[in-house]
């Protein structure tokens, strides 16, 4: 069976929000039709605490996007977004979340940031995701959602990882920049993903 992840399709992160990507509500349209192609639709969301360690807020004297370094890894600071239960949270009004049959929050552990839709960035702890696609008889994902070089780029590395057939839908994703979304299409091909756009999925 085949599934659509739908990666963090949230206010924060379309323009408007504190965490905008760039022409990020461009993709909703295409996400809305995509879903009716697919047996199984799940999606993820951020859902952080407001002491989370990734906001440049709770760094006394650092600025947003600079980078420091917290239980040894590398943490890219940023603007506070998707607080817990906040507007900013939550889906767009214009995504049609109707068939998403599941919601995968990350990002709640304040220690530890969560780019993947699967583990935390230091892999210790498992959001779920995997084995619950595994027991639905998934063999295939799709990847979608925003952004394009940070949450879909790593939820991807990790699908192929477990052993997913994994497909990163290069129309229905945004970056924050053009060169990371080189560098991620480069990473996924790499690693043994495969990149589609949506008109190439019956």
């Amino acid at each position: 069976m085949k599934a659509l992840i739908v990666v963090d399709i949230q206010n924060d992160f379309i323009p408007g929000g504190s965490l905008a990507v760039p022409a990020g509500n461009e993709i909703i349209p295409i996400v809305n039709r995509l879903e009716k192609k697919f047996p199984l639709v799940v999606a993820t969301q951020d859902w952080h605490p407001e002491s989370h360690l990734s906001f440049a807020s709770n760094h006394p004297g650092k600025n947003a996007y600079e980078t420091v370094i917290v239980d040894g890894l590398e943490q890219i600071l940023w603007p506070d977004h998707c607080l817990q239960g906040e507007k900013g949270a939550m889906f767009p009004a214009e995504f049609d979340d109707r068939r998403v049959e599941a919601i995968f929050r990350k990002g709640t552990d304040p220690r530890i940031d969560s780019y993947s839709g699967f583990f935390d960035n230091g892999r210790k702890k498992s959001t779920g995701l995997g084995d619950y696609l595994k027991g639905r008889g998934v063999r295939q994902v799709y990847l979608c959602g925003l952004a394009a070089e940070y949450c879909v780029l790593y939820t991807a590395l990790d699908a192929v990882e477990l052993g997913f057939e994994t497909y990163y839908l290069e129309d229905a994703t945004r970056a924050l920049s053009q060169e990371g979304f080189r560098q991620a299409k480069e990473l996924i091909l790499s690693r043994g993903g495969k990149l589609l756009t949506s008109d190439q999925i019956s």
